[in-house]
């Protein structure tokens, strides 16, 4: 039995702090606002990141950035399928799936990207090592939108078939 003045359990402000950063992250990136996304990084921040071609590093706040927006910056169509905060092993854990189109080489069909992101953070992230599916064609979706979708009315159409089809 335990004492009724004793909380039921203790609130780790550190880590509390990690898993804030590590959704500030996530936040920024689902808007897109690299400029809020730098304010989660020391600036001597480093990343190693696995990416199909094979291994990139990064030093300094402003090159993660700069390849951040280089993958996802330029889609004209974007949306977040799935994001997470975790901890494994006590390093902060951050994943996102994303759907986009065009990819950074402009192919304009649709493609989804997971990565997996392991971060040391305290307040700010000083290392992220990341782990990247790469531009992966997404067969759920149409290839191409409908000559319809080209007009205001089809737009409007297509954007509710989408609201739709996230429902089921």
């Amino acid at each position: 039995m335990s004492d009724s003045s004793t909380p039921p359990f203790e609130l780790n402000t550190s880590a509390t702090t990690r898993w804030s950063v590590g959704g500030l992250l996530l936040e920024a990136l689902a808007a897109r606002d690299f400029d809020r996304m730098s304010d989660c990084f020391e600036p001597a921040a480093t990343m190693r990141a696995l990416l199909p071609p094979g291994l990139a590093e990064c030093e300094g706040a402003p090159q993660i950035i700069e390849n951040l927006r280089s993958w996802f910056g330029g889609a004209e169509e974007f949306e977040v399928l799935d994001g997470t905060v975790g901890e494994v092993g006590g390093r902060m854990h951050v994943a996102w799936r994303l759907r986009l189109r065009p990819t950074p080489w402009g192919d304009d069909t649709w493609h989804v990207i997971e990565q997996q992101a392991y971060l040391r953070a305290g307040g700010r992230i000083d290392a992220i090592d990341l782990l990247c599916s790469g531009f992966r064609p997404d067969p759920t979706v149409d290839r191409q939108p409908p000559e319809h979708a080209k007009t205001a009315e089809g737009e409007r159409d297509m954007a509710n078939h989408t609201i739709e089809r996230a429902k089921r």
